[in-house]
Parts: structure tokens; C-alpha cells; sequence
């Protein structure tokens, strides 16, 4: 009874702000969002197609209501067996609901993975050009196994030039392993000799995505150690699809060479009474 009672309390918890207001002329508003594959093989249940028509609504509202500048999706993937990768639904649905915004870090699946989409608003922000590497060995050969050789994870990126201002702002879109320690450490070293050069060069660097570690852990103090400043977020940031609240955030925002301008705030709502992912998305205003 008691664990019973404890979990009515974690689901209570849950509410959030219903609405996050337009950002200030002065800030670049980013956003991360893991928002789970499609299995296509699946005709029902969680995370199958009959899933996704009931989520894709719920998912829109959500990322209209983040009203930001850029936004870092992890695990944007519609996958089956013998797939060609070229079916991406939330991608492409999220674009045709929200025609504002362009995506970078994309191509042919041959040539460039496409499950870390950035979003981007191309009256803000001008994309100059994208790419992605490997948490690998081999970080430049698309596809290559992890550091313990098992399935592939990779950063995307793009570099923008800021509209406003004329800063040169170059996003990395991380998904770090959430079970193995020798890819979650490895992954974060690469990104730290990747994006080193950036910030000593003086570039408005950020970093977005779904680490799988709170703050203290190994991946967190290395990325600091490098030189970035995480955004404060308090609380969970997965919520296991059923609002729950058991630890604190693995989802993050951090940067370099700019300043947190608020403080952080993470979307914690249902949208239509339904929960479009099982994290929530992490939005952070920042400045130069």
C-alpha cells in the first residue's frame, strides 16, 4: 500500500507549466526532446503505429508550446526490420504541423543518419552546415559499433550563424547509452575533443540531448571539465510514459561561450490527456 500511495504522489507531481511564454528579442530559445521510436513492425501497443496516431497530436501541441528557436530530438526513428531508413512519421509529421521551422542534421540515410533531427527557425537562425560522428573507435565511418561493440549512437550537428546578432552558434545533439559506462565515457570524450576547438575558437557552443546521467556523474563533470556550463534543470526529466518522477534529470542543455539567461524549465504536462513521449522536453533561454 504504502509503494501504491508513493506512486500516486510521483504522478501528482507531474504538472508542470501549461504553457511556456514567447522568449525575450534578446535570447535564443533551445529545446531537447527525446520523443521515442515507431516500431512499424508492431500494429498496437506501446510505440507501434496505432501508438503514434494516438501520440502525433499530443507531440505537436507540445512542440508548439516549447516556442523555441531550436530543438535537439533524440530517437526521432520510425524503424522495421529491412527498413531502407527512409520513413521518418514524427520528423515528418512535426514539419507539416509546424511549417516555420527547417531541420539540419538530415539526409539520405546512406550518407547521414536521421534520427537526431535539429529543428531550427530560419527567420532566427541560418544553417551553414551539419554533420554527425560516431561514439566509436571509428567516429567518422557512419554506422560503426559503439566503444563495446554493440549498436550504434552517434552526435548530429549543425553550425548556424545567429540572424540577430551574426554569432556563429554551433549545436551538438547528443544520445549517450543509458546501460554501458565504456560507451556513455567514451561517447562524452570524443565530444569533448570534438567540440574543444569550437569554444576556444570562440564559438557559441551547445550541447543538447538525452546524456542518460545526472548531474555529478562521470559524462557531466568531463563535459564541465571542457569548459561547458549546464543548464540548472531540477527534476526528473523521464517519466517511464507514465508521469513518474523516480530520479532526477539525464536530459540537458549546456553551453559555452553564452549565458543561461532564465532558469531552465522543463515541460512536465500531458497534451489531449496523453503523454507524447516518456521524457519530457527541457527548454533554455540563452544569451550572448
Amino acid at each position: 500500500m504504502r509503494l501504491f500511495l508513493a506512486l500516486i504522489l510521483l504522478a501528482a507531481c507531474a504538472r508542470g507549466p501549461e504553457t511556456v511564454p514567447p522568449p525575450a528579442p534578446d535570447v535564443l530559445r533551445v529545446a531537447s526532446y527525446n520523443v521515442h521510436y515507431i516500431d512499424l513492425n508492431a500494429a498496437s501497443g506501446d510505440w507501434s503505429r496505432a501508438d503514434w496516431e494516438v501520440r502525433k497530436g499530443p507531440m505537436a501541441d507540445a512542440v508548439g508550446a516549447l516556442n523555441a528557436h531550436v530543438i535537439a530530438f533524440q530517437e526521432m526513428e520510425s524503424f522495421r526490420r529491412g527498413s531502407d531508413g527512409g520513413i521518418n512519421l514524427a520528423r515528418d509529421w512535426l514539419l507539416a504541423q509546424h511549417p516555420d521551422f527547417r531541420v539540419a542534421a538530415v539526409g539520405n540515410w546512406r550518407d547521414f543518419p536521421s534520427t537526431q533531427p535539429i529543428f531550427y527557425r530560419p527567420d532566427r537562425l541560418r544553417l551553414q552546415d551539419e554533420g554527425w560522428y560516431f561514439f566509436s573507435p571509428t567516429p567518422d565511418v557512419i554506422y560503426s559499433r559503439s566503444f563495446d561493440g554493440s549498436y550504434p549512437a552517434f552526435a548530429s550537428w549543425a553550425r548556424f550563424e545567429d540572424r540577430n546578432t551574426g554569432n556563429s552558434v554551433h549545436v551538438t545533439n547528443v544520445h549517450l547509452d543509458a546501460f554501458s559506462r565504456v560507451n556513455r565515457d567514451g561517447g562524452t570524450r570524443l565530444i569533448v575533443d570534438r567540440v574543444a576547438p569550437l569554444i576556444e575558437a570562440g564559438d557559441t557552443v551547445i550541447l543538447a540531448g538525452d546524456i542518460n546521467a545526472v548531474r555529478g556523474m562521470a559524462p557531466i563533470r568531463m563535459l564541465q571539465d571542457a569548459g561547458l556550463t549546464f543548464a540548472p534543470v531540477t527534476g526528473t526529466t523521464y517519466h517511464f510514459d507514465r508521469g513518474l518522477h523516480l530520479f532526477g534529470a539525464i536530459d540537458h542543455v549546456a553551453v559555452a561561450n553564452a549565458a543561461i539567461a532564465a532558469e531552465p524549465v522543463v515541460l512536465r504536462r500531458q497534451f489531449q490527456g496523453e503523454w507524447p513521449s516518456d521524457h519530457y522536453p527541457v527548454i533554455v533561454d540563452l544569451s550572448y
